[in-house]
């Protein structure tokens, strides 16, 4: 496809990208390779469950602790090189590029970029956001607890816990779900018409036994599975966070039957924002959280501690930058295990889980953005707004916790941050209904994950950009009930799920790896087709 410098372009290249390229029954059911191994893991692991619950829990256990103690620098390595290569690239007439060789946005920035914050920042930031900031606060991270006078549970640890939080979901978290690998697929999906999926990031390295045949089947169902175990974590937890709510504001029970009510009212939601699409209910969805949470941050930033949450924002947000590489190259040897587990080490290898589904996402709502809007917009910007919210209610929480209004330790050394969550929203202004409304806010945004991921596993499978509403509905009705017989078992069986993200972070860290050189070549070749720039590139197929 080529595409003068004026926006027009001419008549698109058959591609197996296209839905009438495909047989019927691709069209309607997926890869069948995709389809039985992301299935039959679903199968086996509630199976296997069902049979030795401590068995499987523990085994996972072993597993994710090796990985975090072993790999933890390699996921720190690929996230750092991810971010820093991606703002190279920005810097570069290349990222002039448009995706989709069109001038015309598909969807309006506010859309746009409404989307990608529900998406990527999803439940776990809501979730992590009141409490982690406080956690810090109150047990120094170890990147601030040698050689300096931070004494936790003081002033002096405010900006440390705020930096830590920035740095966990900050720009390396970000740029990993969708910068370098958004490209890749933009270019490889639009000019040269691959299909949206994870097998995609290998073509250039592995060429066309990698595009057909099982080995490519087996790639992507390595994501699926990823991801799966990413999503059904935050539906499950979810579930308990809200039980948990509706007892403490207004007294309903906190059982398995609350837990069950809330996912079938979840599931509905999100299955049917994934069944009407990206330009319905996906992008209705994520504007309506949008608009919720600037409401929920006005009212904390005016009426509550304003004069603290700015200076602690910027206080924190210049020890991010400052101490930038001191967090993010922390390592077991010098930092206690449990802490680069349970902290670091998990929260990268879960975005590297999560990377490969979220850029095909990315690469899908970004036709007629420029590369540079695209990766500032996903590495920079989100990132920032990211800081901002953490700082709204883990900012709040910090202060509420050293003025003594709350006190969150015991709950917080138990990882207990349902509880923070709800402590923290009924100390803001509101109270019971600031608490009611974060539930809601906190319930949206597991939503606006489950819709996309539901979609983007939907086109995986089918290879295309339109995959059947029937299929987008399974996966969506899988994940929720796959987190409905897991809590049953018990909250610890969800926990073991999640872990399972950092096992499969393994496997899926090499699908994302070729991106570091690939995705700058991609640009150069979607400049080139454009007429930006007259370099070409050295993928493999390229003129």
């Amino acid at each position: 496809m080529t595409t003068p410098r004026n926006g027009t372009s001419s008549p698109s290249r058959s591609s197996p990208a296209n839905p009438r390229d495909l047989s019927a029954g691709q069209y309607r059911l997926g890869d069948p390779v995709v389809l039985c191994l992301s299935v039959g893991f679903i199968v086996l692991f509630v199976g296997l469950s069902l049979y030795d619950i401590d068995g499987v829990a523990g085994a996972i256990g072993a597993g994710f602790a090796w990985t975090a103690k072993a790999l933890g620098s390699y996921f720190q390595i690929l996230l750092l090189l991810t971010f820093f290569i991606a703002l190279g690239l920005v810097a570069t007439p290349a990222a002039s590029a448009r995706i989709g060789n069109t001038r015309t946005p598909e969807l309006s920035t506010f859309k746009w970029v409404s989307i990608i914050m529900c998406t990527l920042l999803a439940g776990g930031g809501v979730f992590f956001a009141a409490g982690e900031p406080i956690y810090h606060f109150v047990v120094t991270p170890p990147a601030f607890s040698a050689g300096t006078e931070i004494e936790a549970g003081t002033n002096s640890a405010v900006a440390p816990a705020l930096a830590q939080s920035f740095m966990h979901w900050g720009f390396l978290a970000w740029a990993v779900l969708g910068s370098l690998t958004a490209v890749v697929l933009s270019h490889a999906h639009y000019d040269k018409g691959q299909p949206l999926q994870p097998r995609t990031l290998l073509y250039p390295v592995l060429g066309e036994r990698v595009m057909k045949g099982p080995l490519g089947g087996v790639v992507d169902a390595l994501c699926v599975i990823a991801v799966v175990a990413g999503t059904v974590g935050p539906i499950g937890f979810l579930a308990t966070q809200v039980s948990f709510g509706l007892h403490e504001l207004f007294g309903v029970a906190n059982n398995y039957l609350t837990q069950l009510l809330i996912l079938i009212g979840l599931g509905a939601v999100y299955v049917t924002s994934a069944v009407t699409g990206i330009d319905k209910g996906i992008q209705i969805l994520s504007r309506f959280n949008i608009f919720l949470a600037l409401a929920i941050a006005v009212v904390i930033f005016v009426f509550g501690p304003t004069l603290f949450m700015v200076n602690a924002f910027t206080q924190g947000f210049g020890e991010y930058l400052t101490s930038f590489f001191a967090m993010s190259t922390m390592t077991a040897q010098s930092a206690p295990d449990w802490w680069m587990q349970w902290w670091t080490a998990f929260f990268f290898a879960w975005f590297i889980g999560y990377g490969p589904l979220m850029a095909i996402f990315v690469a899908r709502i970004s036709k007629g953005r420029t590369i540079r809007q695209m990766v500032l917009t996903v590495a920079v910007l989100a990132p920032v707004a990211t800081a901002i919210w953490f700082t709204l209610l883990g900012g709040s929480g910090i202060f509420f916790q050293l003025t003594g209004v709350i006190d969150l330790t015991e709950a917080l050394s138990n990882f207990q941050f349902d509880v923070a969550t709800l402590t923290v929203a009924q100390a803001l202004p509101g109270g019971t209904g600031m608490a009611a409304a974060i539930l809601v806010l906190t319930t949206i945004f597991v939503a606006t994950t489950g819709d996309s991921m539901s979609y983007a596993i939907a086109v995986v499978g089918a290879g295309h950009d339109d995959p059947s509403p029937l299929v987008r509905a399974f996966w969506g009705i899988a994940m929720a009930l796959m987190a409905a017989i897991l809590l049953y078992m018990g909250s610890g069986q969800i926990s073991a799920l999640q872990q399972f993200i950092v096992i499969t972070a393994i496997p899926v860290s090499l699908v994302l790896l070729p991106s570091l050189w690939t995705g700058p070549q991609a640009a150069l070749a979607m400049a080139r087709i454009q007429g930006i720039t007259s370099l070409k590139s050295s993928v493999p197929g390229e003129a």
